[in-house]
């Protein structure tokens, strides 16, 4: 599913800015830069959402015009993908099979290696993820 909801991104007294969604109760976050609130928000309203479709409840309806009272204060449109937040965010252990020479195999289980965190660790690495 996906939605678009205003977000105000308060400066901060020490720096950066909170964020609070009018329409999202309850749904705040934080970050340093404008950049970084975009990301945070986006995951912050992910999150929320997923939730809200996960309980069931029905979609919060946006508001169409929002504006803050405080000049300082950035408002501006989020919008999310939940389906595409649920992949991206899909830790589900799925099994796999390998193969293997058998002297590797033999040499791997004398040094007591997990092939798993070794296959995810050379997949992550190979991706450039680590």
């Amino acid at each position: 599913m996906r939605y678009t909801y205003p977000a105000v991104f308060h400066p901060a007294k020490e720096g950066g800015y909170w964020i609070e969604f009018p329409d999202l109760p309850d749904c705040f976050s934080q970050g340093e830069t404008i950049d970084e609130c975009m990301i945070m928000s986006a995951d912050a309203a992910s999150i929320w959402l997923c939730n809200r479709e996960d309980n069931r409840l029905p979609a919060v309806t946006p508001s169409t015009r929002y504006k803050s009272e405080n000049p300082e204060d950035i408002v501006t449109l989020i919008s999310v993908d939940t389906n595409a937040y649920r992949a991206a965010n899909d830790n589900r252990i799925i099994k796999k099979t390998l193969t293997i020479p058998n002297w590797l195999n033999e040499k791997a289980l004398d040094a007591h290696l997990n092939f798993s965190s070794v296959l995810q660790e050379g997949i992550k690495r190979s991706l450039g993820l680590i």
